[in-house]
């Protein structure tokens, strides 16, 4: 087990009231008779989240999708946020972020509710956070609903803001389609808001395909399947990676993507096609949920190892 589930384990303790799910979600869901809550919140830390050299009103567009990303997977519309800044004494970075998050809270037609700041000493790196505060639009999914039979889909494509973030690193080159997905990830509100009600599990990709989806096979006392070559990929990925075993495997442990996991009945499968047509976000089937516990991978329907690290975990 991780440093990071250790801590969250020695939390679950206190977190007693039922609106945050034994800590086992990403939101904390409040009735508050007659309108629910959906909370969420997220950090993001220089040299982990996002480079120095990034540019800073990316980094105001990117604290507010991950945290959007996780409203979006409970189906819940957003309205505000809090935040908490560091500043460094850079009126430079400062004005150039502000301009950045002005523009992210016009994109989703969110309210700045307030926050804090706090100064940090030279050398050390940013940190950034954000509670997004949203309003159920009807059932909020949770990990734990997945069942046996059912079938595991995922929005969009994956692997590509890994990719991005070698680009940005100046690890190679690749295509910008790619640098964008890193660094301005797009959150599925609408697509999460259709699929709440017909889904029986829901997350956002942020840590990596494999590692969510045993997530919610975990959380559901379920297993899974994944057919490594469901798994969508995009032109530019495919370009930058090829389309081998080993590039599948590395997009599929990939974090940063904020698309959609979700599991559903098999006799859903029409609606959510239907729903996808309408939107014009490709739902990709890539597996399906059994008896039992653990992670399967296929690969042309042999069943191959995993890879040793599923995905990325605070260590």
């Amino acid at each position: 087990m991780s440093a990071e589930l250790d801590f969250i384990a020695s939390l679950r303790p206190l977190a007693t009231d039922p609106g945050a799910r034994g800590l086992l979600d990403d939101t904390a869901v409040v009735d508050l008779g007659g309108t629910t809550l959906v909370l969420s919140h997220d950090m993001i830390v220089e040299d982990v989240h996002f480079l120095p050299t990034d540019p800073p009103a990316d980094v105001a567009w990117k604290l507010v999708a991950v945290n959007l990303s996780d409203l979006a997977a409970k189906g819940a519309r957003p309205l505000g946020v809090l935040m908490a800044y560091s500043l460094k004494h850079d009126t430079d970075w400062d004005a150039a972020f502000v301009a950045g998050l002005g523009k992210a809270l016009s994109a989703f037609g969110l309210a700045l509710f307030g926050g804090d700041t706090v100064a940090l000493p030279p050398h050390a790196p940013r940190f950034l956070a954000l509670t997004a505060i949203g309003r159920a639009s009807g059932p909020v999914p949770s990990r734990s609903g997945a069942r046996h039979g059912d079938a595991a889909w995922v929005s969009g494509t994956i692997g590509d803001a890994h990719a991005g973030l070698r680009i940005a690193s100046g690890e190679r080159n690749g295509a910008d389609f790619l640098l964008e997905r890193y660094r301005l990830p797009r959150p599925r509100l609408e697509a999460g808001q259709r699929l709440a009600p017909i889904v029986t599990a829901m997350m956002d990709v942020s840590d990596g395909l494999l590692l969510d989806i045993h997530r919610i096979a975990e959380a559901s006392g379920v297993g899974a399947v994944i057919d490594l070559e469901s798994v969508p990929l995009s032109d530019a990925y495919l370009t930058y990676a090829g389309d081998d075993r080993g590039a599948r495997l590395s997009a599929e442990r990939a974090g940063d993507d904020y698309e959609l996991l979700f599991t559903a009945s098999q006799d859903r499968a029409a609606e959510i096609l239907a729903l996808s047509e309408e939107l014009g976000l490709p739902f990709s089937r890539v597996g399906r949920i059994e008896a039992g516990t653990g992670l399967r991978l296929l690969d042309r329907g042999e069943e191959i190892p995993l890879p040793p690290q599923l995905g990325y975990e605070h260590h």
